[in-house]
């Protein structure tokens, strides 16, 4: 058998990210960059498994992968990738690929993904990492990974699509007496039952005056009667997340208190979502949910940004945050997700997934916001 395998894969958009890929090295004075972050290893060679190294030349890809996955890249691997498959150490086999690759003298790695261990091979004379000129890089591929095609545009929809419809199979069965736990069970089998992959974060199920915890863990807190209940979650479609928050009320119709929290954060998650534009920056896109709820005098009960990236990584590029300069670019999606806590009370946060398109946003997330009954 030959460790070295053509991708064979259906047509795809990795040539045209790998094209972007390279102009970003040339404008940075690179010859090449070697990819360990497996985000940016699935999003540049459609390569989902969890042992690979990349490296990008003018020229060439080079995925380097163990044999365990020998079957799985000759269906996932795009065609403008080489494969080959290592028996032994990826390391190894990394220095003799780079020393048949023409023109590679100057090398970035991921900084922010590489560890202290592995970095040391870079200069560490006793190896052949040493032979090149090694940089540090960030964000050369996550950067590229802000703006989606059309292809992960689709995968994204599906992934809300399959948490909707988890919600709604989920809310009818949650009552009174439950604990948190038992409803993040639930909630996690109807996604699995819908069509997700798995799970692209820890189920944030908190009741109560835990729902003031704006990333509480499931436990074994029991619901009673009229908390408000704090449902935040996500599915994963082809490897693209979404994610989503609700917040109900269970066994008992909501308070005025409760009323008008939830009424505050719907407010702001709806003016913030119908008013978000591409090439707005972060932090005035923050501030369409912020200097409301600042305006209704709750400011001091939002603490968290108002939203953040989505893709392959439940967490990425761009930032919606009030420290953020960088400008929302057409194309990414992004999450807009207001919230008040209030200590020894509860909190309130409604969450959507919005796609900034250059016509305007897109929210991809119809569930109904308003303030649930449940039981």
């Amino acid at each position: 058998m030959s460790d070295e395998r053509a991708a064979i894969a259906t047509p795809s958009n990795h040539g045209a990210r790998l094209t972007r890929l390279r102009q970003s090295l040339a404008e940075s004075g690179l010859d090449g960059l070697l990819v360990s972050a497996l985000p940016n290893v699935r999003y540049l060679t459609g390569f989902s498994g969890s042992n690979a190294l990349v490296v990008v030349t003018p020229t060439d890809c080079v995925l380097l992968t163990d044999f365990r996955y020998a079957t799985q890249v000759k269906t996932e691997v795009a065609r403008e990738v080489r494969v080959v498959i290592e028996t032994s150490s990826l390391w190894t086999r990394l220095w003799q690929e780079l020393q048949a690759l023409p023109g590679t003298k100057v090398l970035a790695f991921e900084s922010a993904h590489v560890t202290h261990q592995d970095a040391a091979r870079f200069l560490d004379a006793s190896s052949d990492g040493s032979r090149w000129l090694w940089r540090p890089a960030i964000n050369l591929v996550e950067v590229l990974r802000e703006v989606k095609d059309a292809d992960e545009l689709d995968r994204i929809r599906r992934a809300v699509r399959i948490a909707e419809v988890a919600l709604a199979a989920t809310l009818p069965q949650v009552h009174v007496g439950m604990t948190e736990l038992a409803v993040a069970g639930i909630l996690e089998k109807e996604l699995r039952r819908s069509g997700s992959e798995g799970f692209p974060f820890e189920t944030i199920i908190a009741a109560g005056a835990r729902s003031a915890l704006p990333h509480a863990r499931a436990s074994t807190n029991v619901i009673a009667k009229g908390d408000l209940l704090l449902i935040d979650f996500g599915a994963i479609h082809a490897g693209y997340c979404s994610d989503l928050t609700r917040t109900v009320v269970v066994g008992a119709a909501p308070t005025a208190k409760q009323l008008e929290v939830h009424t505050a954060v719907r407010e702001a998650n709806g003016s913030a979502s119908a008013l978000v534009r591409a090439g707005m920056r972060g932090r005035d896109a923050d501030a369409l949910a912020r200097d409301y709820i600042q305006r209704l005098g709750y400011g001091d009960a939002f603490g968290h940004s108002l939203g953040h990236g989505i893709g392959l990584e439940v967490h990425e590029s761009p930032r919606v945050a009030k420290t953020a300069e960088s400008p929302l670019p057409a194309g990414s999606v992004v999450t807009i997700e207001p919230g008040i806590y209030l200590e020894g009370w509860g909190g309130v946060r409604i969450e959507d997934d919005v796609v900034l398109t250059s016509e305007g946003p897109h929210v991809l997330s119809s569930f109904d916001r308003t303030l649930l009954q449940l039981g």
